[in-house]
Formats: structure tokens, sequence, C-alpha cells
């Protein structure tokens, strides 16, 4: 798949702004606080409906404007699909194909798959469980529409059941409506359970090579989904743990507190592993997320990469650049010569600027 062009009205710092991508490597570079990370957001809003720094969209559209719009034309499998957006502060967003309104947002998702990589993914590792999960539901979501129907559902049901929760302290004759928000939460949260110890396997079956190559052979990364319940046990969980969540009046028991594990050779480097062991395990993850949206949809992502070979040591660097040669690429950067020094193939460089983007012509890398 191959974004060809993007446009924004009213975006974060872009009043307006025309962009034709190469199908190759593309670089954004400038000062920081320019609006180089913006573009990504909007690439990313414009095939999955979130930003990945989970922004609402009142917060993203330009200051003192009530609407914002993305409009993105996409080839896949010699196919055009454009895509429009349109963000509003007071109410839900808009999305058309091809120029037919959606009632769905998950009739979106399978155009346009993204790998986002950026510095905070490298801590992500050492970081709290939330930002693991977090990991997992946006992978599976852009690969499973059921996958995102199930998760939504799933999320509500813990609202409303942590609701009931609050206000049974005052109205105790709601009581036996918990029996039923146990049932829809067991219902949809066994499922989810499914389908992230599918996706985990798969993962482990292309992490394990990527993992050995960026240390070198001296280690062998496995990754663990670790289940708060299993699934066979969670409606039994949900009833032992009843007291408990009626005390806390939230709901303690579920895939909601999912975690994930990283070993090599048997030890955890969450707790015990050292930084570089971590950054690299994180690489990895990142890099195994390409291959399995290849493996599973049968093409390919595209990668957005935030300044983050900034953050990578030479041979990770190498390594990273080397695996996304045949990929679509937005790289954004603070300047030009770690490419310029390792004559790294562009295809296309522009200057941001204050929320004005220049195309560079004429640049020999």
């Amino acid at each position: 798949m191959i974004i060809q062009s993007m446009e924004l009205e009213n975006f974060r710092n872009y009043h307006s702004l025309k962009l034709e991508l190469d199908k190759g490597t593309n670089i954004f570079y400038g000062d920081n606080a320019q609006g180089k990370t913006n573009i990504l957001e909007a690439l990313y809003l414009s095939g999955t409906t979130r930003s990945h720094k989970g922004s609402k969209d009142r917060d993203i559209i330009y200051f003192g404007e009530q609407e914002s719009h993305l409009r993105t034309c996409v080839e896949k499998r010699d196919v055009l699909y454009q895509i429009d957006m349109h963000l509003r502060k007071n109410k839900t967003k808009g999305i058309a194909i091809n120029g037919v309104p959606i009632r769905k947002a998950s009739q979106l998702f399978g155009i346009l798959n993204f790998v986002f990589f950026s510095p905070e993914d490298l801590s992500i590792i050492k970081q709290g469980p939330s930002e693991r999960r977090r990991f997992l539901d946006m992978e599976l979501c852009q690969l499973d529409r059921v996958y995102l129907h199930e998760l939504a559902q799933y999320n509500k049901i813990v609202v409303q059941r942590n609701k009931l929760l609050k206000d049974l302290y005052f109205r105790p004759e709601l009581s036996d409506t918990l029996d039923i928000w146990d049932q829809q939460l067991c219902q949809y949260g066994q499922k989810l359970i499914l389908s992230r110890e599918a996706f985990i396997e798969k993962l482990n079956e292309i992490i394990v090579e990527i993992h050995s190559h960026l240390s070198g052979g001296r280690e062998r990364l496995q990754v663990v989904y670790e289940r708060d319940v299993s699934m066979e046990d969670l409606g039994q969980a949900l009833i032992r743990n009843r007291e408990r969540d009626l005390k806390l009046k939230t709901t303690t028991t579920g895939p909601h507190r999912d975690d994930l594990l990283f070993l090599t050779d048997g030890i955890d480097i969450r707790k015990f592993g050292s930084q570089g062991q971590q950054r690299t395990a994180a690489l990895s993850l990142k890099l195994s997320e390409i291959e399995l949206v290849k493996k599973i949809t049968g093409d390919t992502p595209v990668l957005l990469l935030d300044d983050v070979l900034s953050e990578l040591d030479h041979n990770r660097q190498n390594y990273l650049l080397d695996r996304i040669y045949d990929i679509q690429t937005i790289i954004t950067c603070t300047g030009l010569d770690e490419f310029i020094s390792r004559r790294f193939s562009v295809n296309r460089v522009f200057r941001v600027t204050e929320g004005a983007v220049t195309y560079e012509d004429g640049k020999n890398f």
C-alpha cells in the first residue's frame, strides 16, 4: 500500500497543507516544535480514526477554528482510495471513502496499515502495563475489524459496570443487574483473550530471529502474554472478586488488566534487563510489527518514524534502515547529516518551518 498524497485544513498548526509523497523514503526535517510530528499524526489518524497520542478531535483542530479536514489518497493493490475525514469540536467525526460516507469507523480499517515508531516506544518495555496493552490493542485493531468491535464493546461494559458499582452504594436494589454486566463482560472478555493469544503466538514466530540479529546472536527473546485471568476462569473470577470490586467501586478482574512479559534467556527484562536490552527488545517489537502485517495482510504497511533514529546507536540504525528498504517510510528528524554521511537512499525531502512545509529537490544522498 502507498499513500500518494495528503491535504490538511485547520489541523494542529497547519491552516492549509498539500503533500505529494514518494512510494519510498520521505523525510521531514526541521527544528523541534515546528509541526513534523503533526504530519505523522494526521497520516495515522486518516487510516485508524484515532491519534497515536490519544488526543481528542477537539484538541487537534487549529486553535480558534471549529472544524478540520483531512484528505488522503491511497493506492492499494492497483485500487485507488480517497479517504476524507471531517473533525468537528462538538460532534463525532465524519468519514467518507471515495465520496461515500461510512457509518462505522471499522469500515475504514484494512485500507491502510501503519507501524508507528517514536522515541517513547523505546521505553515500552519498562513502562507500565497500560502502554503494553495499548501496543497490543492498536495493532490488533488495525489487523482485525472483529477485534476492534469486541474491544469497544468490552470497554463500554467495563465503564457501565464500574458506574453500577458506584451506584450500588446508594441504590442496593440494583444489585441483581450486576450479574447481567458480568455475563456480557465475560462474553467479550473471553474473545479478547483468545485474539490476544493468537497474536502473541504469531509475534513470537517472527521476533526471535529479529532479536537474535540485533543482539549479535547473544540473546533469545520471548514475548509472554500475561493474562490477568484465563479465558476459562474469567466468569468465576468475577464472582470471587465481587466483594473487592464493590469495596473499591471498580472492576479489578479482566483483560483490561493484562500485560506482556519480555524474557531473554528466561530473565524478565522489564525488571532486570539493562537499558540497552530493553531498547533492543523494543526495536525488535516494532520491526516484528512490520513483518506481522506483511504476513497477515499480504501487503506492506506504511512506516512512520518520529525522530527515532537519533535515539539509536549506529548498529541499530543500520539494522532498522536495512529492514525497511521495500516499504513506504515517512521519517521526521532535526537534520540530514546522518543520511548524507551514510549515503542512505532518500526519495523525497521536505523542510518544516513553523507550520510551513517546503519540498527540497535536487538532494544527493
